[in-house]
């Protein structure tokens, strides 16, 4: 009974480290590539936070190929502020992909 309870146990905190991994793999990217810079989970720092570019982007079937083209190519005229997104060119298509794969799963 209590081989069961401890293997129980430990499948519950494997599951929560699965489900944690990859949230926390893109932070890590969006870190190395030095989005966080500009832009902050759940905040406006220069940028506005992934939780507004995500609840902005909500429901758009083509978000997803919008913001992976901006997050490389750079770009303004969006949230209206005064400085433009700058071009990422250290980022590749796959990277791009990631992170605004993890910035639209922002709630």
């Amino acid at each position: 009974m209590k081989l069961k309870r401890t293997l129980l146990s430990l499948a519950t905190v494997a599951a929560g480290f699965a489900v944690c991994a990859p949230a926390m793999a893109d932070l890590k990217l969006a870190t190395a590539k030095n989005c966080m810079a500009c832009h902050a989970v759940d905040k406006k720092v220069l940028g506005p936070s992934y939780k507004d570019v995500a609840a902005k982007y909500a429901g758009q079937k083509d978000a997803a190929a919008k913001l992976e083209a901006k997050v490389i190519k750079g770009g303004g005229g969006v949230w209206g502020g005064p400085v433009a997104m700058p071009a990422n060119p250290q980022v590749s298509a796959d990277e791009a992909k990631k992170l605004v794969a993890w910035i639209l799963a922002q709630k």
